[in-house]
């Protein structure tokens, strides 16, 4: 095997890096490389051995110096700068900013971090371990060694709790004990041990024990009783307040909506001549800011009511998630007229009342069409004195394709929304709600004008009436008991409506698909989707997202009047044919944290709509659609399917490529993704899936939904970078199909025809796809 001189001088360039980065250290001195831990134990899982080991490695420091694939480029930075001669200028950013100092080996304190992995050690019931600390060097670089010997690991043999017979304080902490997460034949763990206090904690402050708090929680452990096993008994402890071991009820509740700093030293003023009783509040709002009702919405506590921490936070929560107020607080005061009773002060400063933002937008769309956006909003948080947000909105905006067959057929969008949330449900019924999150109501009104380039253009109108509410911080509901859409077309141009006639004089075959698209649409009916996600907790191994939607439209209008496009019995409302189909759509994602700075991202896209009774395909802009930057990012936008079709068959490459939809749809991705250095992240990506037409369409051949879909699945794989700018992330693909589904049977996985060498190959095959984001 002949050796090509590049690889020489690569050998050299790292050499050299490597030896430049210890020649400037002080005479003397090493660089610090790093610690390793190795845990002794003969009983313990190789598995939990490698745990341990990681556990203890974080707790070491000083922390090496940062690297990549080996090299420290940071610190390489730091060095070549030099010492600057001013603190400001290239030089200074360079060294400070961009480089790293270098950290040495006589800034390690080995037998300081021993006796950390000493201590960690023992937290976790290794009592008897032992730990030592050795180093190694080379060239100028050195290591520190740690060896932790821990012995067998201690379990728990007993718990015990105080006598439920005992104290009120006792008895409640004894009632605690069927949940306690110390359990009898566990390993011994001081995080453990600490998580039971502030679970016991938590019980008692939800009981009414105000100033009870977890230190006043003792948890002894007597590790004598041989066996490797220790009891533990859970005990108040001996100095104790008087107050923390009494329950305590609510008294009277101050609210005060306008509050201040300045307006504070007025406070006393205000409570003795401006209060205002509404039930069991009492109200200093002189000017009359917010109708009392919103606070009996909000508030959990009521006088009388044993205080409980859990009332407490979902009364701030609900106050917070209203959307109306910049600060939140309260504060508790023993009450004057009571022993065990609290006065509850709240404290609101609100936001201001009405504004105006200006918001201009970069975006990118699946459709591979990248471009700006300006909204003008206009907002009142308080319209009819209830917390009510009252927006208005005027936008405008442009799309461009700038790669694929599309480019030149920009999209132009102009339009404006009027949107009314109600911060609770209205409706005929009352309905309570005890979680967190305030649940709403929203009426919208909205209209937009979108001009297709040499196309068409379209009028879209938009009303909803429905509801959002949420249980929790991870599922979220939106039920629109009415939601009604008319699209009109405008300008349909001569190209556009050749390209639907055809024009055997120029060679254009008909296409009566593209009618769809310009056709008026008349949709109303429910709608209705849920959405679950633990993508926030970070520190999870597996996370998931789910959204699942369900269209009902024009059921009962359909009912009703017999509608059966099957018969010829078609029914206008307004002039225009309603629609009438059953959609529902399925979006789960997958998350699987491989390291602190890694992870395996996948998604499964399952969605189907059965027209019925007035249709006999679902509206243009309700069906599927596949391809693109956050799809198959192997091929061009909306350009996949349905089925086994070609859609480029008979299209002119100086002409535009329609966008093919369909009334079913499969997707599937997985993904990749690693972060190289700094803000740059890489991803490894397959994609495959299609869509479907539910009925036969003879203009289409291959289309319809088959027991044979998956032979027409598309695929194809790639790779990118993402710039994560913290406020944005910019995201590049580059793509190429593995599988095209409209070749013959046979011939669809087209491995043998990759030939990256080929211009010819590049041109039809590798698809650039720029988008902000994440695809999901």
């Amino acid at each position: 095997m002949k050796i090509r001189p590049i690889y020489y001088i690569l050998f050299i360039l790292l050499v050299a890096y490597g030896c430049s980065n210890t020649k400037y250290l002080p005479p003397g001195d090493m660089l610090y490389v790093g610690g390793d831990v190795t845990v002794k134990d003969s009983v313990m899982k190789r598995k939990d051995r490698k745990a341990m080991e990681k556990e203890l490695t974080e707790l070491l420091r000083p922390k090496p110096n940062s690297a990549f694939l080996g090299l420290r480029i940071k610190l390489y930075i730091y060095n070549i700068a030099g010492e600057p001669k001013k603190d400001k200028g290239f030089k200074h950013w360079l060294r400070t900013k961009v480089g790293e100092p270098p950290v040495l080996f006589s800034q390690v304190d080995m037998d300081y971090n021993a006796d950390v992995l000493q201590n960690f050690s023992e937290n976790r019931g290794y009592f008897k371990a032992r730990t030592s600390a050795d180093s190694t060097s080379s060239n100028r670089r050195a290591k520190a060694l740690y060896t932790v010997t821990t012995g067998k690991q201690y379990t728990i043999r007993n718990v015990k709790f105080p006598d439920s017979t005992g104290t009120a304080l006792d008895s409640t902490i004894a009632r605690t004990k069927r949940r306690s997460i110390l359990q009898k034949g566990q390993p011994y763990d001081l995080d453990i041990i600490k998580q039971e206090r502030d679970r016991i904690d938590t019980r008692l402050k939800n009981k009414g024990y105000f100033y009870f708090n977890a230190d006043n929680i003792l948890v002894q452990v007597d590790s004598t009783v041989g066996n490797y096993q220790v009891d533990l008994k859970v005990k108040i402890k001996d100095d104790t307040p008087d107050k923390a071991k009494k329950v305590y009820t609510i008294d009277d509740i101050y609210i005060y909506p306008n509050y201040s700093l300045a307006y504070a030293k007025d406070s006393v003023k205000y409570v003795t001549d401006s209060v205002q009783q509404y039930k069991d509040f009492k109200i200093i709002d002189p000017q009359n800011t917010f109708r009392p009702i919103i606070y009996d919405r909000t508030m959990f506590f009521r006088k009388g009511d044993i205080y409980s921490r859990r009332d407490h936070n979902l009364s701030l929560n609900r106050l917070v998630n209203l959307g109306t107020f910049k600060f939140v607080k309260n504060e508790f005061r023993p009450a004057d007229s009571l022993g065990n009773a609290l006065d509850v002060y709240y404290y609101f400063t609100p936001l201001p009342r009405k504004s105006i933002r200006v918001e201009t937008l970069a975006k990118t769309n699946s459709a591979n069409y990248n471009g700006s956006e300006i909204n003008v909003n206009w907002s009142n948080r308080n319209t009819f004195r209830a917390a009510e947000l009252l927006t208005l909105t005027a936008f405008g905006g442009f799309e461009v394709q700038v790669a694929g067959q599309n480019k030149g057929y920009n999209v132009y969008r102009v339009g404006g929304e009027a949107s009314l949330i109600w911060p609770r449900f209205i409706t005929p019924i009352k309905i309570q709600d005890s979680s967190a999150y305030i649940p709403r109501t929203k009426a919208l009104l909205s209209y937009e004008y979108q001009k297709r380039i040499k196309l068409y253009a379209l009028n879209s109108f938009r009303a909803q009436f429905g509801y959002l509410w949420k249980d929790n911080a991870r599922t979220e509901h939106q039920l629109f008991v009415s939601d009604i859409n008319f699209v009109s077309p405008a300008n349909v141009t001569e190209e556009y409506q050749r390209r639907i006639d055809g024009d055997p004089a120029n060679d254009i075959e008909a296409n009566p698909a593209l009618q769809k698209a310009i056709d008026k649409q008349l949709i109303f009916g429910p709608t209705y989707s849920y959405t679950y996600t633990n993508t926030m907790q970070k520190r999870k191994k597996h996370t998931f997202y789910y959204k699942g939607s369900l269209d009902l439209a024009g059921t009962i209008t359909g009912l009703a009047t017999g509608a059966n496009i099957k018969k010829g019995d078609t029914v206008n409302v307004l002039g225009v044919p309603f629609s009438q189909f059953v959609k529902m759509e399925h979006d789960f994602r997958h998350y699987l944290r491989l390291s602190e700075n890694s992870q395996l991202a996948s998604r499964i896209i399952a969605g189907v709509g059965v027209p019925y009774g007035n249709s006999s395909a679902l509206p243009f802009i309700r069906q599927f659609f596949i391809g693109g930057t956050n799809s198959i990012r192997a091929f061009r936008a909306r350009s996949v399917g349905p089925g086994s079709y070609d859609n480029s068959e008979g299209v002119a490459d100086d002409s535009f490529l329609p966008d093919e939809s369909g009334d079913i749809k499969l997707e599937m991705n997985t993904e990749y993704r690693a972060k190289l250095f700094s803000i740059v992240h890489g991803a490894i990506f397959v994609d495959a899936g299609n869509i479907w037409l539910w009925n036969k369409d003879p203009n289409k051949p291959g289309a319809q939904f088959t027991s044979d879909f998956l032979s027409e699945f598309a695929v194809g794989t790639g790779a990118g970078l993402r710039f994560d700018l913290s406020f944005l992330v910019l995201r590049l693909d580059l793509a190429f199909p593995l599988r095209k589904p409209w070749l013959p049977k046979n011939e669809r996985w087209v491995f043998d025809d990759i030939d990256f060498g080929s211009g010819a190959w590049r041109k039809e095959n590798l698809v650039f796809n720029l988008a902000i984001g994440y695809p999901f």
